[in-house]
């Protein structure tokens, strides 16, 4: 045994050469591994740029073992884990679940940010995205009911790149019924009307209900943005 460890100990000195100083000083550092989700096999690639603080791993691991063993308190405990967070944790929470595919999971956060610090469309996106890819459609049209609900979709220059995204994401999830919903609420905002409508976006809206059939909807969308661009001509005109 003792052999062992001196072998050991023998192995791990550093091998010096005979022309190199030695240092003075030795700098040592620890590092504590922190592991975060399932079996590597079962994750997705780490993404660069992408932090958790200790907090929000711990959320995500407690939240995870819960949701496993499914506690009759569950709901309380869920709250009680949330609530301890700021919103920066509770953000990166709700990502890091979406970038496990932990939907069930994600919605629960979710409903925690909205309710303490609402959320912006390029969020709810994110959410109909990894929701279109867990197959789980009834909670996109739930989501865009919600959005109804809390007083609908604001089409200005600020929204312009989340109701793009949000757009794209309905369409990806391949919800009809939810992407007329989205429109109507554009429409009832000013959009085409008092709000000019950004050709992209008309351009994805209209190939978006091309793709689900409903071409008469498609060339709805694009007449009436010809019009709105025929009356500003007319107006620049006089």
């Amino acid at each position: 045994m003792a052999s062992s460890l001196h072998q050991t100990s023998t192995f791990l000195k550093p091998h010096h050469h005979s022309q190199s100083p030695k240092s003075s000083t030795t700098t040592r550092r620890s590092y504590i591994p922190v592991h975060c989700g399932g079996p590597r096999s079962q994750r997705g690639p780490l993404v660069k740029g992408r932090f958790l603080s200790i907090e929000a791993i711990q959320a995500i691991q407690t939240l995870k073992r819960l949701h496993r063993t499914n506690p009759q308190n569950q709901t309380q405990l869920l709250s009680n884990t949330l609530t301890r967070l700021i919103k920066s944790d509770l953000v990166a929470t709700l990502k890091e679940l979406l970038r496990q595919q932990q939907c069930t999971l994600a919605l629960r956060v979710f409903s925690a940010v909205r309710s303490e610090y609402g959320a912006d469309l390029s969020l709810y996106a994110e959410i109909i995205q990894a929701l279109g890819n867990c197959d789980m459609p009834d909670d996109v049209d739930r989501l865009i009911c919600e959005i109804e609900d809390e007083g609908g979709i604001r089409v200005d220059e600020d929204q312009r790149k989340g109701l793009l995204s949000l757009i794209k994401s309905v369409v990806e999830a391949k919800r009809r019924d939810s992407m007329v919903r989205v429109y109507e609420m554009m429409k009832r905002s000013g959009w085409g009307l008092e709000v000019e409508p950004d050709e992209y976006v008309v351009k994805v809206l209209s190939n978006g209900f091309k793709g689900f059939g409903d071409e008469e909807l498609a060339q709805e969308i694009r007449d009436e943005y010809d019009r709105f661009c025929k009356a500003k001509f007319d107006s620049f005109r006089v």
